[in-house]
Order: C-alpha cells, then sequence, then structure tokens
C-alpha cells in the first residue's frame, strides 16, 4: 500500500484534501493505474477521511471508472439499434472467438480487452467495431481475423467505405 501511496503521491496532492475531489481525483488515479483497483480505492479513502465504502460508492455509480486491467487494443463492439440488426451479434462472437475472451474480459497478456458498447453513432457503417479509437466499419465475421491481424502486427491503417 505504501509503494501504490508514493505512485499516487502527486496526485494525492494536500490542496485536494477535499471530499469535493473525490470525483477528479478518481479519475486521475485511473488515468494513471488504467483502472481502479482496491488499494488505490482505499489509498483514496484514507486521504480523504472516508470511508472505503463511500469512494467505492461513488466509483461504482458511474459507467467510466473501471475495476479491472484493461487490454492494450480495446475492442469496442457496437450493439445499437442498426449494428444489432445489421449481425453486430455475430461481430461480437467472432471477435470473443478469435481472442478467445469473453466480452468485458481481457486477453491473459492483456495485449485485448473485449467490450459490448450500446452505439457508437455511425449507424449509417453498421456493423461497426472500434479499437483504440480507429472506426471499422460494415464488419463481418470473416473481417474479424484480418483486422486483428493487422493490430497485432502493428498496421493501424483503417477505412471508412
Amino acid at each position: 500500500m505504501e509503494e501504490l501511496k508514493a505512485e499516487l503521491a502527486d496526485i494525492l496532492e494536500p490542496s485536494k484534501r477535499d471530499r469535493r475531489f473525490l470525483i477528479s481525483l478518481l479519475q486521475e488515479i485511473q488515468q494513471r493505474l488504467g483502472y481502479l483497483p482496491e488499494d488505490a480505492m482505499l489509498a483514496l479513502a484514507d486521504f480523504l477521511g472516508v470511508p472505503g465504502s463511500t469512494v467505492y460508492g461513488v466509483a461504482t455509480f458511474y459507467n467510466q471508472f473501471r475495476f479491472a486491467p484493461q487490454g492494450k487494443h480495446q475492442v469496442k463492439v457496437c450493439m445499437g439499434t442498426a449494428c444489432h440488426l445489421a449481425g453486430g451479434q455475430l461481430v461480437l462472437e467472432a471477435m470473443s472467438r478469435e481472442l478467445q475472451v469473453d466480452v468485458g474480459g481481457v486477453t491473459p497478456d492483456r495485449t485485448f480487452g473485449l467490450e459490448r458498447v450500446a452505439c457508437v453513432g455511425c449507424c449509417a457503417l453498421a456493423p461497426v467495431v472500434v479499437i483504440n479509437g480507429a472506426v471499422y466499419p460494415r464488419m463481418s465475421p470473416p473481417k474479424v481475423e484480418e483486422v486483428l491481424v493487422n493490430i497485432k502486427l502493428g498496421n493501424r491503417e483503417h477505412t471508412i467505405e
């Protein structure tokens, strides 16, 4: 815990020792660590002088906070209405098979994380996958392997057709 407090020392500044900074401190910690481990939330609770349950309650209320390490490449499969109707579920299943990880999970080497998202706002390009912010339109199960191989090889090119 002391190592973690040392790592977070520049975030947990005395000038921010006020409960009103709870959300912004959670955001900064997540940005630094990639997620919110239990020890970090307890360190924050200790810093602010509030119960750990208060920090946990706030963190679980907001959708932006993660409690498990994420993959280096975040794969987000859109399951909004247009994507779902255009075969988004099949694309999601193909991604899961290819990555050998369940939805919401991370590959053992933490290279890929797989998420199902509600909508990415590219309905005319359905079904859509977003990887590291790059939009992959008109996805299909056969395209899944090609996209993942290119990412593994470091090719970041993508096209919006």
